[in-house]
């Protein structure tokens, strides 16, 4: 995914203004999911397509995949959440070099710099990534539906927080959890040994 740049040429100011900002709410829409999600990168994803991953809540990627927000280069920025989420995710001045220098690295790259959880060294199918992302997600969808989207909802509302008023938002989501059936069931099923059955409610 990326910009169609010959397409962009063409557009008025106000024309590519609308279609960044429509871009950026699509985005965010990804990030807003209430359920974990999970971005495999098993080849290039550069401007777009690194900015979609960002959007997302873990990022796994093959060793030789190649990803950058290389919009500087042409004359842009990165304008679809790019600058707002990599400085959170890595540190600043990583995020304004990977910007400023619009340098493609590699998966292994992007592991030692923290813009990915995890790495693994490509397959023959090429779709290396994709296969460790399933395996993540099963272990994520074992876990209780309505806590997860608590836990993710607490986690992105706290962290623009101070640390006490994140407190606030744990606990506000944590009471929001209680009376579920899942919370119950959570419970049980330890003291009873046995694997849990959730429902989501």
């Amino acid at each position: 995914m990326g910009a169609n740049l010959k397409e962009r040429l063409k557009m008025s100011d106000e024309e590519v203004a609308s279609f960044v900002r429509g871009l950026r709410e699509t985005l965010t829409e990804v990030e807003d999911l209430p359920m974990p999600t999970i971005a495999a990168l098993d080849g290039v994803a550069v401007g777009g397509g690194l900015e979609l991953a960002l959007a997302c809540d873990l990022r796994v990627a093959a060793a030789d995949a190649r990803l950058g927000l290389v919009e500087t280069s042409r004359g842009l920025l990165p304008g679809a959440g790019g600058t707002q989420r990599l400085p959170r995710l890595v540190h600043l001045n990583i995020a304004k070099e990977l910007i400023f220098t619009s340098r493609i690295i590699t998966g292994e790259e992007a592991k030692q710099l923290g813009v990915v959880n995890h790495v693994v060294p490509q397959n023959t199918s090429n779709n290396a990534a994709f296969g460790k992302a399933l395996s993540l997600a099963r272990e994520i969808t074992c876990n209780a539906p309505v806590a997860l989207r608590c836990a993710k909802q607490a986690i992105n509302e706290g962290v623009q927080l101070s640390i006490k008023e994140g407190y606030e938002v744990e606990q506000l989501y944590y009471e929001r959890n209680i009376p579920t059936r899942d919370r119950t069931e959570g419970m049980l099923s330890f003291i009873e040994k046995r694997k849990p059955v959730y429902e989501g409610c």
